[in-house]
């Protein structure tokens, strides 16, 4: 069957599709010993596709598990010495990635998948997925003052600048639940910086459609068909 390139080479685990664009742009993607360009078709089953001169395997049977990560690991399929890292955790030998990852700091939900199709769908900011948040902050905090400035939006700098969260509300207890539809690297946390607030704890409790529900911290599931179909519904 033939398909875009580059959604051969997600379906295969080698990479997201995002990052099979990057690979066929450098040029480091063949097929039948030709070099390709993005977007060009090729068979998934008749085709030999080569990166860097090694054949990519066929497309795995799809794998989707949700983690509740814990504070201290990194969610990164690079690993470094005398770091914890959430693939660690996970017991599987297929080659995971992670969707929506979480600073070394957070805990929570995490997707974890060799689907590279819906990886890139759920991870691109273009397609505002909602992520959700508890968020406790250190301190004395004026949750009107608060709510107002994250909904109304807050420069932080470093080429992301102006941001803004889609919801947000006050428990009780310095404990705010939070909702974005965008994901800039360590978006709560450098937006309570600038408002002179610490973040004590944060964790993700759902993505797009996936909820973390009674998933012990540390632990790991694989996904119901149900969860399964409504994120590729969502997507």
């Amino acid at each position: 069957m033939k398909m875009i390139l580059q959604k051969i080479i997600a379906q295969s685990g080698y990479s997201s599709r995002r990052k099979a664009e990057e690979l066929i742009r450098a040029g480091r993607v063949k097929v039948n010993d030709q070099v390709v360009t993005v977007g060009q078709l090729a068979d998934d089953k008749k085709d030999k596709v080569t990166i860097d001169g090694q054949p990519i395997s066929r497309a795995p049977e799809k794998i989707y598990l949700k983690l509740n990560k814990p504070p201290g690991y990194t969610c990164t399929n690079r690993h470094f010495a005398g770091e914890k890292n959430i693939f660690d955790l996970i017991k599987t030998p297929e080659r995971l990635f992670a969707v929506g990852r979480l600073d070394k700091e957070s805990r929570g939900l995490v997707l974890l998948t060799n689907d590279g199709d819906l990886t890139q769908r759920l991870s691109h900011p273009k397609f505002e997925h909602e992520k959700i948040y508890e968020v406790k902050i250190e301190g004395s905090v004026r949750p009107d003052l608060i709510i107002n400035k994250m909904l109304k939006g807050i420069d932080i700098g470093e080429d992301d600048g102006l941001v803004r969260v889609k919801n947000i509300q006050y428990l009780q207890n310095n404990l705010f639940v939070i909702t974005l539809n965008e994901g800039r690297k360590r978006q709560i946390r450098r937006m309570f910086n600038i408002l002179d607030l610490e973040v004590n704890d944060l964790k993700r409790i759902k993505l797009a459609s996936l909820n973390l529900e009674n998933l012990k911290e540390g632990h790991w599931a694989y996904l119901t068909s149900e969860e399964i179909n409504k994120l590729k519904i969502n997507k």
